[in-house]
């Protein structure tokens, strides 16, 4: 079975488990119920569908699933726009890139590199594939701690090192987000061996990551705010937003943006002016 249709199996039976009969807006059918959720049968109906159909896309035996099919399955099982993106990317043939694509050590896109040089007023950092850190400014490690910096897996720092969940007062909403962007890299990069190593080493290392991995929930991690405790000037709150380089889409410049006038907004002149070290020093 191609790994990518067993993905896209293993997502489907998710999304349905997770839609009622109510919640679909019809009439369960008649019978005792050994599912949690809606029965294959109900949701073929809902996507108009033959059972045998449905049941061979969720079994991972459909090698070709056309746009419509995407189409209807995406509205009966009422996704959102980042659900119906992984969907997609599931669905579409199977996508094969030079393995050594993925083993070439990243580089900062220079422009987004230009930008963050720009930025010395709010925490700000370049994301590669994986979440490594590939560039991140003084008040980035200021704000999260000196242990990151250019290199870092974020991700691997968020779940295997203590100090994250000291630090991140939302850590469950921002770790279980993280989990649900690396679900919908996968399904983007099937082909990044080095994507599905990390990937096992934190199933393997956390029992969060994998309790959400398991869920097969997909999300927009920058799309979650985030609540610092900060050891020396106490709790800072920042909006989080995305920006992606037109010329590799596979980067993005992280912005932590505040609220003008805020206790935050006083705050990051004065780690600023310690610097990472100072700050740390001082708690």
């Amino acid at each position: 079975m191609p790994a990518d249709r067993s993905a896209l199996g293993a997502f489907l039976r998710s999304r349905r488990d997770a839609l009622t009969p109510a919640t679909a807006g019809i009439a369960p059918f008649p019978g005792p119920r050994r599912v949690p959720g809606l029965r294959k049968e109900e949701l073929a109906v809902l996507a108009g569908l033959s059972p045998d159909h449905y049941s061979r896309l969720e079994q991972g035996r459909q090698h070709t699933v056309t746009d419509d099919i995407v189409d209807a399955l995406s509205r009966a099982l009422r996704l959102d726009e980042i659900e119906d993106a992984h969907l997609r990317n599931l669905a579409a043939p199977m996508r094969r890139k030079r393995s050594s694509m993925w083993e070439s050590p990243q580089r900062p896109n220079p422009g987004l590199l230009r930008v963050l040089t720009t930025m010395d007023h709010v925490p700000a950092l370049v994301l590669g594939r994986r979440s490594e850190i590939l560039a991140c400014n003084m008040l980035a490690r200021a704000v999260l701690g000196e242990e990151i910096d250019r290199g870092v897996v974020l991700v691997r720092w968020l779940f295997l090192d203590p100090r994250a969940r000291e630090r991140i007062v939302n850590w469950s909403d921002y770790a279980s987000a993280a989990v649900g962007a690396m679900r919908y890299e996968v399904g983007r990069h099937v082909a990044d061996a080095r994507l599905t190593v990390l990937i096992d080493e934190l199933r393997l290392a956390s029992e969060d990551f994998a309790h959400w991995w398991n869920d097969h929930g997909v999300a927009d991690r920058t799309s979650v705010d985030k609540k610092i405790a900060h050891p020396v000037v106490g709790r800072l709150s920042f909006g989080i937003e995305s920006l992606v380089s037109p010329h590799d889409p596979e980067q993005r410049l992280i912005v932590y943006t505040v609220e003008p006038e805020s206790s935050t907004a006083r705050a990051l002149p004065m780690l600023a002016s310690w610097g990472p070290a100072s700050a740390e020093s001082m708690g």
